[in-house]
């Protein structure tokens, strides 16, 4: 077991994108928020499309790409959660993805991780009902979430380009103190909530 004293960074994040489609302005952000985070942090993306439906009959002998899956949340420090909104709610892919991760009862590979949660859309309301579910869930599965600042954004087109650079200087200087507060966050976290490396 790690002592608070080993807890260095650099910290080790993983990601998911909520939405499959590889054209997703929600991976398009996530580019922007790894290419603005601090150095001392890692990102692992977390693939969620190749999982099946949760079944709870498969509790305890679980698929192989499931096993897989809880395996390389685990050996994550913290989680960040970048969604859309799908008819006011969390897309049903990601939420069947944290089901896997927390089951069966007892092996929920989701507490105790830093979390934050951010979306984009092309409306003004940047996926504030999907953010406010998805926070209700994890606070369910016992995951610590950075609740300030939030990040609605509204991602018009052009604002964040191919490979990741933030063409608004203003909202460039946002997203990054966005992940700096997410790089302290995860450092109060895992000083309270210390966890074997």
């Amino acid at each position: 077991m790690a002592t608070i004293n080993e807890l260095t960074p650099p910290y080790r994040v993983g990601y998911f994108v909520g939405s499959l489609s590889t054209h997703s302005i929600n991976r398009l952000l996530a580019k922007a928020l790894i290419a603005l985070a601090p150095a001392d942090l890692t990102f692992t993306e977390i693939p969620i499309g190749e999982l099946p439906l949760y079944n709870r009959d498969l509790d305890g002998h679980f698929p192989q790409v499931v096993l897989d899956f809880k395996a390389t949340i685990a050996a994550q420090d913290a989680l960040l959660f970048v969604t859309p909104e799908y008819n006011r709610s969390i897309p049903g892919a990601l939420k069947n993805a944290i089901d896997w991760a927390s089951r069966p009862h007892g092996e929920n590979v989701i507490a105790r991780k830093a979390t934050a949660v951010i979306g984009a859309s092309p409306g003004a309301i940047g996926t504030a009902v999907a953010q406010q579910q998805l926070r209700s869930v994890l606070s369910f599965l016992q995951a610590p979430q950075m609740n300030a600042p939030e990040a609605y954004i509204t991602l018009r087109p052009g604002l964040i380009a191919e490979d990741g650079t933030v063409t608004d200087p203003g909202t460039e200087a946002f997203l990054k103190s966005y992940m700096d507060a997410f790089f302290e966050y995860i450092e109060r976290v895992l000083t309270v909530v210390p966890k074997a490396r």
